[in-house]
């Protein structure tokens, strides 16, 4: 009984719970520090937690010398993830029509659900067209590599990224909500709920969205975009939505299981966090 329900209600449960406490934060003018950063932390301890009473693979709950280092990477992603929106602040505070309240461009009596949707989608389609272009790139791809290194997935290697690429993959659609003036709440509440989501995509917990798998960059799908091979691994680049990859033909569903061995990648990666900082820069 226990492991149905953890299968099927963990990220309903969870991740919904953390985005109407976000989005309660934003609706009642709730300071987002410390608030935000205390549910996010929650929703991301419950996933933790989880993958110990019900892993999708045992032995990748067992540390690969890589926890220590995926703590650092973590710490820098979510600080950073966590202080866009106050960057944001400032930023619209330089935008035409930001003494009068607002800018030509966004919808700001529109209900505040739907700004928060429609700043997601512009910045999860910048993801999504920045994660595609860094395998097509070399450059890019030195930077993205570092997350796919990881030798199993778990809940932490979500934010295991170099933060040249964390920046670089954030920076169009982020750009383009800034421009167009989305409040830097709704941005900084989308970011908040994107991180327990990143922490169920990469997740190694035994659950399931069903057909929701379709729309959804979850773990089911996102499993098959850290496969060792590289020509295997260019598919489902979506951080949130699956749809973008629905429509460029790069989503990949199968229902089988991933082993241990079959995620990573070919190229060796140090193990310590520096040596990881310099490795896209280093000879090939």
């Amino acid at each position: 009984m226990v492991k149905p329900m953890i299968r099927w209600t963990s990220y309903p449960l969870i991740f919904l719970g953390c985005a109407l406490l976000q989005y309660q934060i934003i609706a009642r003018d709730l300071p987002h520090w410390p608030l935000a950063i205390i549910v996010s932390a929650a929703g991301i301890t419950l996933v933790a937690l989880l993958e110990r009473i019900q892993p999708y693979e045992p032995i990748w709950n067992e540390d690969h010398n890589d926890t220590r280092v995926d703590i650092l990477h973590a710490v820098f992603s979510l600080t950073l993830i966590f202080t866009v929106v106050e960057v944001v602040a400032v930023t619209r505070a330089w935008l035409p029509g930001a003494a009068m309240g607002g800018t030509a461009y966004w919808p700001d009596s529109s209900p505040l659900w739907l700004q928060l949707l429609l700043a997601g989608a512009v910045i999860d389609f910048g993801l999504w067209f920045m994660h595609w272009f860094s395998h097509k790139n070399h450059f890019l791809w030195r930077l993205h590599a570092l997350h796919h290194s990881a030798e199993r997935l778990y809940w932490l290697n979500g934010e295991r990224r170099h933060p040249l690429s964390a920046l670089l993959l954030a920076s169009p659609g982020l750009l383009v909500v800034i421009m167009l003036g989305a409040p830097a709440d709704v941005i900084g509440c989308w970011f908040a709920i994107i991180s327990v989501h990143l922490a169920f995509q990469h997740a190694n917990l035994d659950y399931s969205v069903g057909i929701f798998r379709n729309l959804l960059g979850v773990a089911e799908i996102h499993r098959w975009h850290h496969k060792r091979e590289y020509e295997d691994a260019q598919v489902n680049f979506g951080e949130f939505w699956a749809i973008w990859d629905q429509l460029f033909r790069t989503y990949r569903y199968e229902p089988g299981q991933l082993q241990p061995g079959q995620v990573g990648m070919k190229e060796t990666m140090p193990l310590r966090y520096l040596q990881q900082i310099k490795w896209p820069f280093s000879s090939e």
